[in-house]
């Protein structure tokens, strides 16, 4: 049976969730789909050109339904909410994801759905790209240092030999508490600062 492009990219998601990203290599995908890594290059040019579409593949959930409809606050973070639980469903998804420049069409139609959402509200349409630049740039980070401390195990043996104090007790409250509450909060901050460019830009 023919290897496609598909197959591929399934096979190589798989082989992230296994080995994370810095196990994925050709050789290992190969031998996972029971070809030569030659095989892999008829349709992938090189490492990264796989990497684009593994990083499209998993944001093609983001776009996949309607957003609920609601203001324009309430849509935007619906789409980082959706982006994050993406990126959380593969091993290593956000590094993937940050490490692309992805243009294909999973890709595209989040964005024309994040864009409209902001242009829909009324943004300065030479703005929009800034803060959806500043989202992704926060959703992205959150979600890296989420999945690296769910994969380094408990914080209280790895922060042991840290002294008491101010920034060690800040620390065990932040990273102790619930990933996804702590991101909603810092969403919100995003977003508090996003209505007041747009009530400035109103005026």
């Amino acid at each position: 049976m023919q290897l496609k492009r598909a197959d591929v990219v399934t096979g190589a998601l798989a082989l992230l969730n296994s080995d994370g990203l810095d196990g994925l290599t050709m050789r290992k995908l190969g031998a996972r789909l029971g070809v030569q890594a030659g095989g892999i290059y008829w349709h992938f040019t090189n490492k990264e050109a796989l990497l684009d579409a593994m990083a499209d593949r998993i944001v093609g959930e983001i776009s996949a339904t309607p957003l609920t409809p609601g203001p324009w606050d309430a849509r935007l973070a619906e789409l980082a909410h959706r982006l994050r639980r993406a990126l959380l469903a593969y091993r290593d998804g956000a590094r993937v994801v940050a490490g692309t420049l992805v243009t294909e069409p999973n890709t595209v139609r989040g964005g024309e759905l994040a864009v409209r959402v902001l242009a829909d509200a009324g943004f300065p349409r030479e703005r929009i790209g800034w803060v959806l630049f500043s989202l992704m740039y926060y959703v992205l980070g959150h979600t890296i240092e989420e999945q690296a401390q769910r994969d380094a195990g408990d914080w209280g043996e790895r922060g042991a030999d840290l002294p008491d104090s101010e920034v060690r007790r800040t620390m065990d409250a932040a990273i102790e508490a619930d990933p996804e509450e702590r991101f909603a909060y810092g969403l919100e901050l995003f977003l508090d600062g996003v209505r007041l460019r747009l009530a400035e830009a109103r005026r």
